[in-house]
């Protein structure tokens, strides 16, 4: 309990920074346990560097993108009613969500040195099994943040949940 009061303490004075490198430290990992638990990768064979990468994308895209996003939907349909939320996850999960990961997985590809060519046909093979992925988990979870989950902690209970997200996102990134 100790840990999360000074999180709240820590968030409340600077939200955007504790936002971003929580999203940072949730992405990294995420990549942690894809390699770990779902490649079996080891110690020896643990990529230090697709790591770093994850965490990078973490603090510079996600946290920041994902954080504005919260900002400005919570604008755009203000309110925490069930019939608010219920918009709001729509928009979030038609308009937001596959224009996020059509920028993620290429974003990563273009991080680990994939030539355009290649990194367009990996967005071609990737994209729809990751959406249609996307659809199995995020609208229920996207549904209860928006109805019960105050703006400033959304982007926290995502990525909690998102850590198993990322372990499936850093997967599929990294698979060639």
């Amino acid at each position: 309990m100790a840990l999360w009061r000074a999180y709240q303490r820590v968030l409340t004075v600077h939200p955007w920074k504790v936002q971003v490198l929580t999203a940072g430290s949730l992405m990294g990992l995420g990549d942690t346990i894809s390699q770990q638990l779902v490649e079996k990768r080891g110690l020896r064979g643990h990529q230090a560097g697709r790591t770093l990468i994850m965490v990078s994308l973490g603090c510079g895209f996600v946290g920041p993108v994902v954080g504005g996003w919260y900002r400005v939907l919570d604008r755009l349909i203000p309110g925490t009613t069930k019939v608010d939320a219920l918009k709001k996850m729509l928009l979030d999960q038609g308009g937001f969500a596959p224009c996020f990961l059509g920028c993620f997985l290429p974003l990563v590809g273009a991080l680990n040195g994939l030539s355009a060519q290649d990194n367009w046909a990996k967005l071609r093979r990737d994209y729809p099994d990751a959406l249609v992925t996307n659809y199995y988990l995020w609208p229920a979870v996207q549904l209860a943040n928006f109805y019960l989950v105050p703006l400033h902690y959304r982007l926290a209970v995502v990525q909690c949940v998102a850590v198993i997200w990322n372990s499936y996102l850093s997967w599929k990134a990294h698979r060639l």
